[in-house]
């Protein structure tokens, strides 16, 4: 078999220029061009290299400072991106590359892209902040739960509050954990237990899965709920590698459903344990302040000072009978002169009276009602009648005639 050769010869630059050519005339700026990020590299320049993968092929590329620059994120080995730029040849390495211009996240990493922006953004609101967390009550009677009723989580938290505190009443409020309407459900569901406000904590979570399955626990509804709630609440979504933006809004975030319980609630036998430690102590130092209180007692009766306390009661006794006799004598004085000088005044008083009046032989001229003394003489009208009273009785007398004068007129 006989081989014909061309007359023509290429260069290695003439090859890579056609090739290029192609290349370039092929694809119509900018391309779209799908995979997964690989042998990410950031030089020192600022420039990005990097390869794109699928299950078949690998695509070199490389992002220039300025668009770098300008990247919505950081990309990262694994990262499943939609890659825009343009086709061409590197004449130096002789292979093809993507020129990236800008790039987007697709399937998980938009998601996880999403997630980022949504944590900024509730971050900078102050959702996350340390200081509006309350502290978890020490000893919850009632804890409401936020979660499948069905699912694995919530027989994990139900079984750990049981074990560690028996008799520890809990209500779970059945919701959605997943899908279409599960933030709705469970942003409800925390505001209803806030409504009825009849639990003292609450543990809002789910199971472990992947990020679109704990998708509805970042959602800005949920977050938003989680940060409103009087009650107190602790985060227990997924693993304990997972998380969701419910982790930062929570007062205390848990890695697992069964660690929430073990966080919401002590062990009661530690606590009673605990109890009777400090009933034991409290006891001990009572008596042994007792034995204290005695002994300085016992060596304080016996000093000298309290030998002499005896005399000192006595002789004090003897002064307050001393005094009492003459605080008594000076009252019964008080009394003889405070008696006569009542009796007097009495005396005095009953001689000015009325009654006294008409025993020493005079008479009161009262109004015909009976009870009015009558006044001036010049203020009666004839044919008036008048009662005049005597010390053994009264007459009735009518007025014939006013005249001016009587017995303490002066005499002109």
């Amino acid at each position: 078999m006989t081989t014909e050769f061309t007359d023509r010869t290429y260069t290695v630059s003439e090859i890579t220029a056609e090739v290029r050519a192609v290349l370039e005339g092929r694809f119509e700026a900018p391309v779209a061009v799908q995979g997964e990020v690989s042998n990410y590299k950031r030089h020192t320049s600022g420039h990005l290299y990097f390869s794109l993968k699928d299950e078949e092929a690998v695509l070199r590329c490389v992002c220039f400072r300025g668009a770098a620059d300008g990247l919505p994120f950081e990309p990262a080995d694994g990262m499943s991106v939609v890659a825009y730029g343009e086709i061409t040849v590197y004449p130096r390495g002789g292979q093809y590359q993507l020129v990236v211009l800008t790039m987007r996240l697709t399937g998980a990493g938009y998601l996880f892209q999403a997630l980022e922006e949504l944590k900024r953004k509730l971050a900078a609101e102050g959702l996350f902040d340390e200081e509006r967390k309350k502290p978890l009550p020490p000893y919850p009677e009632r804890i409401g739960v936020v979660t499948s009723e069905s699912g694995a989580a919530f027989r994990d938290i139900k079984n750990v509050l049981s074990r560690r505190w028996p008799g520890i009443t809990i209500v779970v409020r059945d919701t959605r954990v997943q899908g279409v309407g599960a933030a709705d459900d469970i942003a409800i569901a925390i505001e209803e237990f806030n409504l009825d406000g009849t639990v003292d904590l609450l543990i809002v979570g789910r199971g472990g899965g992947s990020l679109e399955d704990l998708w509805a626990f970042s959602e800005e509804l949920v977050v938003r709920a989680v940060a409103a709630s009087a009650i107190p609440v602790i985060s227990a979504v997924g693993h304990e590698v997972d998380w969701s933006l419910t982790d930062f809004a929570a007062d205390l975030r848990a890695p697992t459903p069964s660690a929430a319980a073990e966080l919401a609630v002590q062990r009661k036998s530690g606590v009673l344990d605990e109890i009777d430690y400090l009933a034991q102590t409290c006891r001990n130092s009572a008596l042994q302040k007792v034995y204290d209180e005695r002994s300085d007692f016992l060596s304080t009766y016996a000093s000298y000072g309290m030998r002499a306390v005896p005399a000192k009661v006595r002789d004090f006794a003897l002064d307050v009978d001393a005094y009492r006799s003459r605080a008594s004598a000076g009252v019964q004085r008080l009394l003889r002169e405070s008696g006569l000088h009542v009796a007097k005044e009495f005396a005095r008083l009953k001689a000015l009276s009325p009654k006294g009046t008409l025993e020493r032989g005079y008479t009161l001229t009262i109004e015909d009602d009976g009870d009015t003394l009558a006044g001036k003489a010049l203020a009666r009208e004839v044919g008036e009648r008048l009662g005049v009273l005597f010390d053994d009785g009264r007459i009735e007398v009518v007025v014939e005639e006013v005249a001016k004068g009587g017995p303490f007129a002066e005499k002109g």
